[in-house]
């Protein structure tokens, strides 16, 4: 994608990232909120734990590399709490939580698995390839490090054995859920570098 091809050479205008870390700051609290919710519904103690954790982490994450290029990028608090969800943004975000509340344990990880799997992979791809020196370097250092490859393994290796012990309808639900998330990974990245916004003010 244009975002991340951009991204690993350097070259993303300010503006594009500068979109999408105030959309991903948005998504992040969303997505840490479907963590907790899942965490709730944990069919082990091990669950709650690790997806408890998931969700501090993803709040941590926010805090630390948002916080970060929010100085950097002179994003103030005011116009954080100013600048709506985009549309892909928001719909993400209702999605994962619709699954993580009303849908099976089981259907709502592997809804939350790509953000998880896909970020790890992308991460991982530009690290190899990214120009140096790199003004998003804090970024690709966070999704490409080990503790990150740790923690997708962990979600990875839940997926599995749930769908393992899981019925073929769920299976199926599984499947669904994964492939939308994934979709809506691909539209989160494409919405921040066409730098999309609802299209009119009422």
């Amino acid at each position: 994608m244009p975002f991340n091809a951009e991204l690993a050479q350097g070259t993303l205008e300010r503006d594009r990232f500068r979109h999408y870390m105030i959309q991903d700051a948005h998504y992040l609290e969303g997505f840490a909120r479907a963590l907790a919710l899942l965490s709730a519904k944990g069919h082990q103690s091990e669950h709650i734990v690790q997806f408890a954790e998931a969700a501090r982490v993803a709040i941590i994450v926010e805090r630390s590399l948002h916080g970060e290029y929010f100085v950097d990028f002179g994003i103030s608090p005011e116009e954080f709490k100013a600048t709506e969800p985009t549309p892909v943004c928001e719909h993400y975000i209702s999605y994962l939580l619709r699954l993580a509340a009303l849908e099976p344990f089981e259907v709502g990880v592997a809804g939350v698995l790509p953000c998880f799997w896909i970020y790890r992979e992308v991460g991982k791809r530009i690290m190899k390839i990214a120009h140096q020196p790199n003004p998003y370097q804090r970024w690709i250092d966070t999704y490409s490090g080990e503790d990150f490859e740790k923690s997708v393994d962990a979600v990875i290796a839940v997926a599995n054995n749930l769908a393992d012990n899981a019925s073929s309808r769920d299976v199926q639900l599984m499947h669904r859920a994964f492939r939308r998330s994934t979709q809506l990974e691909w539209m989160f990245w494409d919405s921040a570098y066409r730098q999309l916004t609802w299209p009119c003010n009422v």
